[in-house]
């Protein structure tokens, strides 16, 4: 299970996907598990993450990536700076 990043999409790309009709989720420092029962997508207006998927390496993410998260991971986020996006369940 890969998590996918596109660094800096454009605006145009951002708004053909809708992202900016998306649900806002927000949530201030901390860690805490998380599994995933269906894929999302999220954009990064705010925040600096890290998340860590069961059984692999961390990667880091925050404003202005574009995440996709696979359905059924599980992982860890530990959330440097307080974050701030726009997310898509499909």
């Amino acid at each position: 299970m890969e998590i996918k990043i596109e660094h800096q999409p454009s605006q145009e790309y951002l708004k053909n996907l809708g992202v900016f009709t998306w649900e806002i989720w927000e949530k201030e420092v901390s860690q805490f598990p998380w599994t995933y029962d269906t894929e999302e997508t999220c954009y990064f207006l705010t925040g600096d993450v890290i998340v860590t998927p069961d059984g692999g390496q961390p990667i880091q993410m925050g404003k202005g990536d574009l995440v996709t998260f696979p359905a059924g991971m599980s992982c860890t986020w530990e959330i440097i700076s307080d974050v701030r996006k726009h997310y898509y369940f499909s």
